[in-house]
């Protein structure tokens, strides 16, 4: 009997998701957004002397399939030919402009999944993922706009609300907090990076969902089948102790 108990307990203690990193901002750790990665690491080609565009290519074509299929090819076009003229000032500019495509992309498919919880937020994650490379540029021109497009992503984060566990920690939702977010930050990308409308509609909702729906290292507690590990761990301990207390009385 108390070999089962043991391995009933171990099972369920492995089962339980663990938070491997904190982050500042509150989803936990969000997950790395391919294109913002993607130009990071250009970035780093392109900084050596001479700057490296063959690597810098190689680099953009991981996550070219994924920008033509979004965004479509013109963005691809304009960035592979910058990287063909060896033209580094226009092809940093052209990737910057498509960081922050990506984040309007993200933003509005928030906007379009508001309703379900963990969508919405892990797809504000991806967001601000990509503003996260894009911060230091504009910290440098305009650091009042860095920190208020900070804050504007943590106010659309505080937007989404909390469906709490059987309403325990529940806060409302408001989709007009999100959206006047949303319009800040977006209006504020136009004018730092010169672009005078998002496109959207190269992309279909059923990727975005797919794509916000994949395991994550993190543990939203929020969502009621996370906390079915820990209430069968406490039924197990509750088993057990009873278990004992009756074994004590015979």
């Amino acid at each position: 009997m108390k070999k089962t108990i043991i391995l009933l307990l171990a099972l369920i203690l492995l089962s339980l998701p663990v938070h491997n990193s904190a982050s500042a901002y509150s989803y936990g750790d969000p997950n790395e957004e391919k294109i913002a990665e993607a130009y990071k690491n250009m970035q780093v080609q392109l900084d050596e002397s001479p700057p490296d565009f063959a690597e810098a290519k190689k680099i953009y074509e991981t996550v070219q399939e994924e920008v033509d299929m979004h965004m479509g090819a013109e963005p691809s076009e304009a960035i592979l030919q910058n990287i063909e003229d060896k033209d580094k000032e226009q092809l940093v500019q052209n990737m910057e402009k498509l960081l922050a495509m990506n984040i309007s992309r993200r933003l509005e498919n928030v906007d379009a999944n508001f309703k379900d919880y963990d969508t919405s937020k892990r797809l504000l994650a991806k967001g601000f993922a990509t503003y996260e490379a894009l911060s230091p540029r504009i910290a440098e021109s305009d650091p009042e706009m860095d920190q208020q497009n900070k804050d504007e992503f943590n106010k659309a984060l505080k937007s989404l609300g909390n469906p709490g566990l059987f309403g325990v920690g529940k806060a409302d939702a408001s989709q007009d907090s999100f959206n006047e977010s949303k319009d800040v930050i977006l209006t504020n990308l136009k004018k730092e990076f010169d672009i005078e409308d998002f496109e959207q509609g190269h992309f279909t909702s059923g990727e975005e969902e797919s794509t916000a729906s994949e395991t994550t290292d993190w543990t939203d507690l929020a969502n009621l089948k996370n906390w079915i590990p820990i209430l069968l761990l406490a039924a197990v301990i509750a088993a057990v102790t009873v278990f004992t207390i009756r074994r004590r009385r015979k």
